[in-house]
């Protein structure tokens, strides 16, 4: 019996491409970039599974080349690169990697809003630049962490934990705004839900974990970044059309906030003219809060299962559109 065919969009982890490999007719597209819509659409056509990226713009217009298609399996917690309704109209099972990213990305939060706080990039690229030349009184002060407010915007599974590792390590009251209140955050953490203006006015420090959708597009903007402090730190792990970059430039370059700490961006990767990439007190990081070896790993074996029972007929192990299951392809 004929192995099932299926087109992987990038070199993913061993841990996953071999079980993939394994078990299908795999072809991987091997390239840097990835590819084009136009070989996109020609690869997938005679395909029974597609292992995508974030990069990759699944719509009904593709789905519809590739009429054998039964599975979209996304090497990412986000599926907004995904038409989900349209996937589900045409019987097409969905699925993501989620749960294997939180501590990394929390820890990559952490690690963006101390570095930007302390100037830690600003000042390590004064020295490098032979600028160091005796110990300052007044050079390259930050912002002090013990004690202080962190505002998450998302109080989900990395929210959570970006919180945890504030209020436990470094004493910081946690304030928090979501759509729904998080019963444990604030037990444990002695969290306080209130709306999003009074997080951006008493935060020293605000975190972004909250899913793109219409109501959230452009979120942070002009008026927004006005209701900080002069003194916060923004920082950005979740996804980049959440800002609207213009604004967040002024902000930085007026001094209405102090700082930022960006792993994305609008889009990605952005161009080598934007001035975020210049700002001394901004700091972009190539979208890499998922990558320890253990994360990767675990994402790319998710996916690698996900695909699989795709193209088998079975249960998803994450599946976005379990109710596609009664019709699926």
């Amino acid at each position: 019996m004929p192995k099932p065919k299926v087109f992987v969009t990038r070199l993913i982890p061993e841990a996953g491409l071999k079980k993939v490999r394994e078990a299908c007719d795999a072809d991987v597209w091997s390239e840097p970039l990835p590819p084009s819509a136009d070989e996109l659409r020609k690869r997938v056509a005679g395909c029974d599974g597609l292992l995508s990226l974030l990069t990759e713009r699944i719509d009904g217009a593709l789905l519809d080349s590739a009429p054998r298609l039964k599975v979209v399996s996304n090497y990412a917690v986000g599926f907004n690169n995904i038409d989900v309704p349209a996937a589900t109209e045409r019987g097409i099972c969905v699925g993501n990697t989620p749960g294997v990213l939180t501590d990394a990305t929390a820890d990559m939060a952490f690690s963006l809003l101390i570095s930007a706080a302390r100037r830690i990039v600003e000042s390590q690229k004064y020295a490098e630049q032979g600028h160091w030349k005796t110990w300052e009184p007044l050079g390259h002060i930050g912002q002090d962490l013990v004690g202080r407010t962190i505002g998450i915007v998302g109080m989900g599974r990395i929210g959570f934990a970006m919180a945890k590792r504030c209020h436990g390590g470094w004493g910081m009251k946690v304030l928090y705004h979501d759509l729904h209140p998080n019963a444990t955050a604030e037990k444990e953490l002695s969290a306080t839900r209130v709306d999003l203006d009074r997080l951006l006015a008493e935060s020293d420090f605000i975190s972004v974990h909250t899913d793109l959708n219409d109501t959230t597009r452009g979120m942070f903007n002009t008026a927004t970044f006005k209701k900080m402090k002069p003194t916060a730190v923004f920082v950005n792990t979740a996804r980049g059309p959440l800002v609207v970059e213009p604004d967040l430039v002024e902000a930085l370059q007026q001094g209405t906030i102090f700082a930022a700490g960006l792993d994305v961006t609008d889009p990605e990767p952005p161009r080598t003219d934007n001035p975020l990439l210049r700002l001394p007190n901004c700091i972009v990081a190539p979208h890499i809060a998922s990558a320890t070896v253990s994360s990767r790993n675990a994402m790319a074996e998710i996916a690698a299962d996900n695909l699989i029972a795709g193209v088998t007929g079975q249960p998803l192990r994450a599946w976005v559109n379990p109710e596609v299951a009664a019709r699926r392809k």
